[in-house]
């Protein structure tokens, strides 16, 4: 047994030597760091760490550097090096250094320089120069400030209570190390009570639903307090502008009940008869509309869009006759083009209005009873035999009397009856038709003018 226990650590030997050696050098090193030589032993730089107020307008004393091999016989005399040493008076004697100049922390936080003592006796340092710190504590001497302003947030009209709007960021420039300089709370000072914000992240929600219709500009104030809020705490303050985005929560509707237009008998096919109009409290595609006809069997009138002015206008589709239908009486109704499928209970009942349109009653020129006639006569006839009649009747309600007109051949003659008569006998073997053109002619209004064409046949 105790064989075994000796050849395993002959063979472990080999591989802990390393090890054994680092050790070694390493308590060689702590003992060397440990005691230094008598020279060292006697040389030391003693201080306690340094600390100053920032935005003191008095002289702060700062604290002492001294060092161990000070006796106190006023030979020794300190310095102060490195940047920022300007800022510090040091007395040369005692070491006591003070700040001369009001710091400001923001500006620089830390001062490192660098501590000199010589022996005034031989010139020389006494010891190494050494760094040392001093730290600028933070009084709250910075109100938070607003980071990205200006602040402009859109949202929906009619949002829901807790809709996020923006969110708002202030900053403080104070220690937030130091007690609670850079702690800040948020709070709303205009904007109740249709906004809130949440008091430690800056976050604008709404509280109560707004309507654009009725106001679509919001100006909200909200204010960021350091300190927690606590007293002597600083402020600022910063402006939101939010602006509410329309939804289509309006239909359109006539503010018309009634409309009266006329429109004469002979008007074109396309004519503008007039035009109405309907208005919605939205705006752009949502207050976009269109106008159609309820209940119209007889196809007659057609209403189109104006896209400038969403004026709707009324033009005749169809020919109207005054003595046929004298007026007609339309209903029309509008409604949005674009209707989300949330906001469709808002639109239904359309509204609608009550078109009347009157036919006027145009002068219009005789109509024969057929569009040409065709007469017989048997040659040899005498003058004045009857040939045949063509008639003509005023298409107007107040049937004007007619007066006739024959042209093409002296060889005939008409009567205010329309009554065709020879005027010589006829000669089959001479002309056995003849070509005529009979005119109508309202006695009324002897502007208004008809033809027709006759034929008569010699047999």
């Amino acid at each position: 047994m105790n064989y075994c226990f000796l050849k395993h650590w002959i063979l472990m030997i080999p591989l802990l030597w390393p090890c054994l050696k680092v050790s070694e050098i390493l308590k060689a090193e702590k003992a060397r760091r440990t005691v230094p030589s008598t020279w060292r032993a006697k040389r030391a730089w003693v201080w306690r760490p340094f600390v100053v107020l920032e935005e003191m307008d008095d002289i702060q004393c700062v604290g002492k550097l001294r060092s161990d091999l000070d006796n106190g016989n006023n030979s020794f005399q300190y310095k102060l090096l490195g940047i920022g040493a300007g800022s510090f008076s040091i007395n040369e004697r005692t070491g006591e250094i003070c700040a001369i100049q009001k710091l400001d922390r923001e500006e620089k936080s830390l001062y490192i320089l660098r501590a000199q003592v010589i022996d005034t006796t031989i010139g020389k340092a006494v010891e190494t120069e050494s760094e040392f710190v001093i730290r600028v504590l933070d009084i709250n001497d910075n109100e938070p400030r607003f980071l990205d302003e200006p602040y402009e947030a859109i949202v929906p009209e009619m949002s829901p209570e807790g809709t996020f709007v923006i969110k708002v960021t202030a900053n403080d420039a104070d220690d937030p190390s130091t007690g609670y300089h850079a702690r800040i709370l948020y709070n709303l000072e205009r904007g109740q009570p249709y906004f809130s914000v949440e008091p430690t992240t800056g976050v604008i929600r709404i509280s109560s639903k707004m309507d654009r219709e009725l106001q679509d500009t919001y100006c909200v104030i909200i204010q960021a307090k350091d300190m927690l809020g606590q007293p002597g705490a600083l402020s600022g303050t910063t402006t939101v502008s939010i602006k509410l985005s329309d939804i289509n929560d309006n239909k359109p509707i006539f503010k018309e009940s009634f409309y009266r237009f006329t429109i004469s008998e002979s008007a074109p096919i396309g004519k503008s008869i007039g035009k109405i109009m309907a208005y919605d409290d939205d705006i752009g595609e949502n207050a976009e509309m269109e106008y159609s006809i309820e209940d119209d069997d007889s196809k007659i009138f057609d209403i189109i869009i104006d896209n400038d002015t969403q004026e709707g206008i009324v033009i005749l589709k169809k020919k109207v006759d005054f003595e046929q239908q004298s007026y007609y009486g339309i209903r029309a109704k509008v409604k949005n083009c674009h209707v989300d499928e949330e906001l469709a209970p808002a639109h239904v009942n359309a509204s609608t209005t009550y078109i009347k349109v009157q036919v006027e009653d145009e002068d219009e020129p005789p109509v024969f009873l057929l569009p040409y006639y065709i007469l017989e006569i048997p040659e040899g006839k005498p003058y004045g035999t009857i040939v045949g009649t063509v008639s003509a009747t005023d298409p107007d309600r107040r049937q004007s009397p007619m007066r006739y007109y024959l042209t093409g051949s002296k060889m005939f003659d008409i009567n205010d009856n329309g009554t065709i008569i020879t005027t010589n006998m006829l000669d089959r073997e001479v002309s056995a038709w003849y070509n005529l053109t009979v005119t109508a002619t309202e006695t009324y209004n002897v502007q208004q003018i008809s033809s027709a064409h006759v034929y008569v046949q010699v047999f």
